[in-house]
């Protein structure tokens, strides 16, 4: 069995878990709890998750996550760093690392990583994969996605939630672009032509005060990061709940 960068794994079912990426941290808790040994910080789902924390996803404790014992460590190649994924591997550590760009990938790449774990496609992964066979979609509308302010950055090509959205009906004005995450100047906003524009309430907290002055000739709507961006139990859910809020 191969994780999305071609790493292979294959040793026996991993019984002690770490977790550095938010959303697989909900996959595997949700699927099983008893798997997990440690997660980072920022593993708010399920509410209440009681396990060792091991600092950020960008800036891991390593040794803290060495201290745990596991078998597996989780991460995924954009979230975590390729420094921290090496040095687990150099201290014997197996990682196991996701990639997805696309809902499909995503809901593939899940199903290898809960086969690795020795378990059964889990009720939510099967309702995740009949809802994103044919979704409902919004009758096409342009949409500029920011993630970041100060700089401005918004979606660009080939990412996950830009797939998401482009599933759901909605072009994103950047997806040709050549970087997957584009920086824009200070004046930019004002001069995007967008129907839309989706602010997700992270990694970038934006409110009806912080965003949407910048964009005044587009419609703002406030999107569930976590409906957006993760890829996990959230995936039954998200058409339903990004296309409620799109609506507004």
């Amino acid at each position: 069995m191969r994780d999305d960068r071609g790493g292979a794994y294959d040793g026996p079912p991993p019984r002690r878990v770490v977790s550095l990426v938010p959303s697989l941290t909900e996959a595997i808790a949700v699927t099983d709890a008893t798997l997990l040994a440690g997660a980072t910080d920022w593993c708010t789902h399920p509410a209440g998750l009681d396990v060792p924390r091991v600092g950020g996803t960008k800036w891991p404790d390593v040794a803290r996550v060495l201290a745990l014992a596991p078998d597996l460590v989780i991460a995924n190649a954009e979230e975590n760093r390729d420094e921290d994924v090496a040095a687990l591997r150099a201290a014997g550590v197996p990682v196991w690392v996701t990639a997805p760009a696309t809902v499909d990938q995503a809901l593939d790449t899940l199903g290898r990583m809960l086969a690795v774990l020795d378990r059964p496609e889990p009720d939510w992964l099967v309702r995740a994969r009949e809802v994103w066979a044919d979704p409902p979609r919004l009758a096409g509308v342009t949409a500029v996605v920011p993630i970041w302010r100060r700089p401005w950055m918004v979606l660009g090509r080939n990412t996950f939630a830009g797939d998401v959205l482009a599933r759901l009906g909605v072009r994103n004005v950047f997806a040709g672009s050549d970087d997957r995450y584009p920086k824009l100047a200070k004046d930019d906003p004002a001069t995007v032509d967008a129907e839309l524009v989706v602010f997700p309430d992270e990694p970038y907290a934006f409110t009806p005060d912080d965003g949407p002055e910048a964009w005044p000739q587009a419609r703002p709507v406030f999107v569930s990061g976590r409906h957006l961006t993760w890829y996990g139990p959230s995936l039954a859910d998200a058409p339903a709940v990004l296309l409620d809020q799109l609506e507004g």
